[in-house]
């Protein structure tokens, strides 16, 4: 399982939710609390948004503790719509290409979670992804294909409709072809105007969000773990949508269909 941190409103430096707090996202990837594998050492990944209208990325296999560069880039840029990640495999080779966030066009993807037995039915997902968006097919990942097949079901017009919709699909291929837990989901996803978060599973155990308002309302922090202790983290119930701004939030049930 993985580790991430999304944040929008006024604009803070990266390093704000990725390595000063005293469980930030870089602590997490070598001790997390809250997942079946406490180190999260299998690559990772940031994406900013700023005044373009494509997110920056920056994605590499190193473990995030080890990467100086990470740190530096943390240090000084500053974006008021971000999301980070750390990634630890559920079988897909450690390569760039599997690195979240994943992008197409103005979007950006990350999640934490698995599609039991995604390997047994790739090919029958990966032939789901229409022809115009399959260039943007990098690497080999469940969340990969599950992001583009949502692009392709209209994640612009629809977000919560689209993500439904991806879900039920890779859920259903899950069940006839693959293994359980058939669909465990935590991600957070942007076009750089909100952001939104998911947390669903097929069985009872569905991988955790939380969500944080910032010093003196201002900005939104959403993460799969706290990332300090004695703060009034608010968990994000199973089976919800969720679509914050830098000053609302908005939480709708999520079912998949």
């Amino acid at each position: 399982m993985c580790r991430w941190a999304a944040y929008i409103g006024s604009p803070v430096y990266l390093e704000d939710l990725v390595s000063k707090p005293d469980h930030s996202l870089i602590a997490q990837s070598i001790s997390a609390n809250e997942c079946k594998t406490a180190t999260n050492a299998d690559g990772f990944g940031v994406a900013w948004y700023g005044d373009r209208g494509t997110p920056g990325i920056y994605r590499d296999t190193h473990p995030a503790w080890s990467d100086p560069n990470l740190r530096s880039l943390t240090h000084q840029v500053k974006s008021g719509l971000f999301l980070a990640h750390v990634r630890a495999s559920t079988g897909t080779a450690t390569s760039r290409n599997n690195c979240h966030p994943f992008t197409s066009g103005c979007w950006s993807f990350m999640h934490n979670g698995q599609v039991g037995g995604f390997e047994t039915f790739r090919r029958r997902a990966d032939m789901l992804i229409p022809d115009e968006l399959y260039p943007e097919r990098k690497g080999a990942t469940d969340s990969e294909a599950l992001f583009l097949i949502a692009v392709s079901e209209g994640l612009f017009e629809d977000p919560k409709g689209a993500m439904e919709r991806a879900v039920a699909i890779l859920e259903r291929l899950s069940r006839e072809h693959g293994t359980t837990p058939h669909m465990r989901l935590a991600a957070a996803f942007s076009c750089g105007e909100k952001l939104f978060a998911v947390r669903y599973s097929s069985d009872s155990r569905a991988p955790t969000v939380y969500s944080h308002v910032g010093p003196n309302g201002q900005g939104r922090m959403v993460v799969s773990e706290p990332l300090h202790t004695g703060d009034c983290w608010e968990e994000v119930p199973a089976g919800s949508f969720c679509t914050f701004t830098a000053s609302d939030a908005v939480i709708e049930p999520f079912e998949p269909h």
